[in-house]
């Protein structure tokens, strides 16, 4: 346990280093670990189960992009079957899982490079510039007793009692595990919704939440592994970084169930949810998106659909059922998708016989 003395800041164009002191004094733990991974993958797979248990616990929102968490990469190569570890190199402050893939894979061809040539590896701290995709000497990497480490002797022992560490234990959260378990036992949602959901807290949260304020759980899973999961992949965003409320989403789902607006309607007013967390109830409004419930109007509607589309209409009659789609679809246009599908479509068939 530490605590930040400051963020350097790293311009690739200009090849400067800025130095960021806004940051001092805030509390870090540093967590390192045994050099038992062999693989990019390996690393990856760590980091994202560690990041996981840290955001479970509350203690950070772990976002890699903001400096919450950083990892820096220890890295050494051998030949197959030697036994004794090679000199290695550390890569500092590494700010997203891709950044550490690329970084690790760089780093050891490097290595495997110089080897090759007869070279030696020099133990040193390196920078990896993600731009460029190479990585160069800061400063020689001393050993520990370079450090020149010392007891402090104004720091008295710590002693952790055995029930201090029962109630630590006691009150820990529900962790993944448990909530898979609890989930597949209370919600009738598919095993791969639960898997990607509870992968990170913040997905577990708004579902738990939404899900708390009265919407069907199979709606609100929809809903995250559909539109959440592709608005995340399009604006290349974690989602850590989802800002909408629980309860904006289960005002939506609420609005589709009482036919309020429809599906299509639906999927344009929760991009503005996404981006803007806006009240879904008064956006439609202002907008004029709601659905158009008076038989009246639908039923005039449909008779200049009808008369305007023959073929579709002797189709259908002859036998064609996608000649009724079509008829739906002319009429939605018409509506401005201001209509319900299925009411078009039991409308429809009702006016043709």
């Amino acid at each position: 346990m530490e605590e930040d003395a400051g963020k350097l800041i790293h311009d690739e164009w200009d090849d400067v280093t800025l130095v960021d002191f806004n940051r001092s004094g805030v509390p870090l733990i540093e967590i390192v670990s045994e050099p038992d991974m062999r693989s990019a993958e390996e690393v990856i797979a760590y980091l994202e189960k560690l990041r996981m248990l840290i955001q479970y616990l509350g203690a950070s929102d772990c976002k890699l992009q903001e400096g919450s968490m950083r990892a820096d990469v220890n890295l050494s190569i051998r030949e197959v079957g030697a036994t004794e570890f090679g000199t290695r190199t550390e890569m500092k402050n590494l700010n997203s899982f891709k950044a550490i893939a690329r970084a690790i894979k760089g780093e050891t061809e490097r290595q495997i490079d110089l080897l090759e040539s007869n070279e030696k590896v020099v133990q040193e701290t390196r920078r990896w510039d993600d731009v460029k995709m190479e990585s160069y000497p800061m400063r020689s990497k001393e050993d520990a007793q370079d450090y020149r480490y010392f007891p402090d002797p104004d720091l008295v022992p710590i002693r952790v009692s055995d029930e201090l560490l029962n109630s630590i234990r006691e009150n820990q959260p529900e962790f993944r595990t448990e909530k898979i378990a609890r989930y597949k036992s209370e919600y009738d949602i598919p095993d791969y919704d639960i898997d990607i959901i509870t992968g990170t807290k913040k997905l577990a949260d708004i579902f738990e939440a939404t899900v708390l304020l009265g919407a069907d759980a199979k709606k609100v899973s929809n809903w995250l592994m559909g539109e959440t999961m592709r608005l995340l992949k399009e604006n290349d965003m974690d989602p850590e970084d989802i800002s909408f409320s629980s309860n904006n989403l289960a005002k939506l789902i609420s609005m589709v169930d009482a036919k309020t607006i429809n599906g299509s309607v639906a999927k344009e007013v929760f991009e503005k949810i996404f981006k803007e967390d806006i009240e879904p109830e008064a956006y439609v409004k202002e907008n004029g998106l709601a659905t158009v419930t008076d038989d009246g109007a639908l039923e005039a509607v449909l008779k200049d659909v009808i008369a305007a589309n023959p073929q579709a209409v002797a189709d259908y009659k002859g036998g064609k059922e996608k000649a009724l789609g079509a008829l739906v679809g002319q009429t939605m246009k018409a509506m401005k998708g201001k209509a319900d599908p299925g009411s078009v479509k039991a409308k429809l068939r009702e006016m043709l016989g």
